[in-house]
């Protein structure tokens, strides 16, 4: 064997082993993450013109402060009173944002009449945020409004903005239905799209989860971006943020400072 020979075989090994220590840390890393936790979540059953509605609301937390949970599904199944299925569903979640949450709602209709519902969460991929926790800001909502419509359904209407300089091309807004104790009865969500900085978009849902909408007591409405991953969001903060005071002060200045200066520590007293 060659001294060059020599040479290159020992890099390999030492390459070799370099990625072995690649793999292991990131194992151990992927170890060290806490997976989602089911904070809550609820279903209901309720008979509609075309069948029987389902409907089913939750809240997804992800406690790693440097990760985002992405590509999660929730895997929904109602069964009638002779446990035969009635719905599966699969439904794609978006991404949870880090030291965060995720409320989700859906629905779908069956014909027969489901006695019970389930829902199961597949394990989370993980990806590593490209900012700080603070730098994905919650999406303002404004003006909510809330009505019960005579044909049973619960409505909710209101604004959203957006505290990004780069607009948001897809958001979903969710709203969480509570009763007077902050108990989760149900929800809606619906989709609202190109939300320009400085600028409010409105939304309107129409729930028919809730048997009777008297037990409602309140609406908590939120929005995030749409999509499994957490690339729109992450686009978003890398832009970067509006500030938080865009109008001048009308105020003219003070001609004199009417305060009065704190004495030095130790300084003498004349």
């Amino acid at each position: 064997m060659t001294h060059s020979t020599r040479i290159v075989g020992a890099l390999a090994l030492l390459l070799i082993g370099c990625a072995g220590c690649t793999e292991d840390e990131q194992t151990k890393q992927a170890a060290a993450l806490q997976p989602l936790a089911v904070r809550e979540q609820a279903s209901s059953i309720v008979k509609g013109d075309d069948g029987y509605v389902v409907n089913w609301a939750g809240v997804l937390a992800n406690t790693n402060p440097w990760h985002f949970g992405e590509h999660v599904v929730a895997t929904v199944v109602a069964k009638n009173s002779q446990g035969k299925e009635v719905v599966r569903l699969e439904q794609p979640l978006d991404a949870v944002p880090p030291a965060g949450t995720l409320p989700f709602t859906g629905q779908a209709v069956t014909q027969d009449k489901p006695s019970t519902v389930s829902i199961t969460y597949r394990p989370a991929h993980w990806h590593q945020a490209g900012r700080i926790v603070s730098a994905f800001q919650p999406f303002p909502i404004r003006e909510v409004l809330t009505d019960r419509t005579a044909d049973g359904d619960y409505l909710v209407t209101g604004y959203v903005g957006t505290p990004y300089v780069i607009p948001a091309r897809s958001l979903a807004v969710t709203a969480l239905l509570r009763d007077k104790r902050g108990k989760l009865l149900g929800g809606g969500s619906t989709f609202v799209d190109n939300v320009q900085a400085g600028q409010k978009r409105r939304f309107i849902m129409q729930i028919k989860s809730v048997q009777n909408t008297r037990d409602i007591a309140s609406a908590e409405v939120s929005a995030r971006t749409w999509g499994s991953s957490s690339r729109p969001f992450e686009q978003l903060a890398l832009g970067g943020s509006l500030p938080l005071n865009t109008v001048k002060p009308k105020m003219p200045p003070f001609a004199k400072d009417r305060g009065r200066q704190a004495p030095l520590a130790g300084a003498g007293h004349p």
